[in-house]
């Protein structure tokens, strides 16, 4: 197969071949669970080895970012493998902080990406100050916005609100308080380790309404069942969020074992950047020729696909632009 990173025989908008990125797949990735006549449901991600995988495409980025990065698609992965949907699930922050954007999408059949643009002398400043920032202190203050997209021919679904709390657990917690009136727990973890870069997500969730609930429990009884949930879950470690050693399957036994424990189907994760040739042809086309030209140097033009961190180069003479077309 010839490298779609480069020009070839083919025409751009016919080309596209997958780049030469990581054909990675956690079979485990994300483990569904409840709790049995009790008013909880959750899900607990191990990304294992593709965390490591997609986060070294951005090795030049801080340890910091990094960490911010691999939380949003831990998280995003148990988002989305919680609804039913064909198309893309995304979460994105915009702030005035160093990191000016974060952006993590996952599809319905677990292909996941993302990745973080940070200013490098804002992040400096912030680092000699704050040697470990938070989530906060690296995002400032701006909006964050999870949404369904289903394709064009699909109302899509969105829902922002402001960036509050130090955490991304935080500002999640605070998006389903106000946005979907959903009582939910999110733990986040993401460190490098001797295996490389592990990201973890742990989801627990109040169930609305009497479905899966024992009849007989009054609203006091399901109070306290969500409650000890809460407390049981809280009781998590990152060592534990992160150990490769201790599958996802122990891990919810330790935690929730003596409150009726029901483990669902486990779902795949895999890396998941959808960039080629054609993709970004198409961007490209719908510039003016003058803005081609500005962007064009000893007459190429390279793109860099920030999720995977490729750079596809494409001949200024093959690229059109918008009123350049017939």
């Amino acid at each position: 197969m010839t490298d779609p990173t480069v020009p070839s025989a083919t025409p751009a908008f016919l080309n596209h071949e997958r780049p030469p990125v990581p054909d990675l797949v956690v079979p485990r990735g994300v483990q569904p669970f409840h709790l049995h006549l009790k008013p909880v449901r959750g899900r607990l991600v191990r990304l294992g080895p593709l965390a490591e995988a997609l986060l070294d495409r951005h090795a030049a980025q801080h340890p910091a970012v990094l960490k911010l990065t691999g939380e949003a698609m831990a998280l995003t992965a148990a988002l989305a493998t919680a609804l039913k949907f064909r198309g893309s699930f995304s979460l994105q922050a915009k702030g005035d902080g160093p990191v000016s954007m974060l952006l993590a999408d996952c599809t319905e059949s677990g292909a996941l990406r993302g990745y973080a643009k940070a200013d490098p002398e804002r992040l400096a400043a912030l680092l000699a100050a704050t040697p470990e920032p938070s989530a906060a202190q690296l995002l400032g203050a701006g909006y964050l916005a999870f949404t369904c997209d289903q394709g064009p021919e699909m109302d899509r679904y969105q829902g922002i609100v402001a960036i509050e709390g130090d955490s991304l657990e935080d500002m999640t917690a605070h998006y389903f308080r106000t946005s979907e009136q959903l009582q939910s727990q999110v733990h986040l973890a993401c460190a490098k380790t001797e295996g490389g870069w592990r990201a973890s997500a742990l989801v627990i969730e109040r169930v609305a309404g009497a479905g899966g609930i024992d009849p007989a429990a009054d609203d006091e009884a399901q109070d306290d069942a969500w409650r000890t949930a809460q407390a049981l879950a809280g009781t998590v470690t990152e060592a534990e969020l992160l150990d490769d050693g201790l599958a996802g399957e122990r891990l919810l036994h330790r935690l929730f074992h003596a409150e009726g424990l029901a483990a669902g189907r486990p779902r795949a994760l895999s890396y998941g950047c959808r960039c080629s040739r054609a993709r970004l042809a198409q961007v490209l086309e719908g510039f003016p020729p003058e803005d081609l030209d500005h962007m064009a140097d000893g007459g190429a033009i390279t793109m860099t696909c920030e999720f995977c961190n490729l750079g596809f180069r494409f001949e200024r003479a093959e690229v059109q632009g918008r009123a350049g077309r017939a």
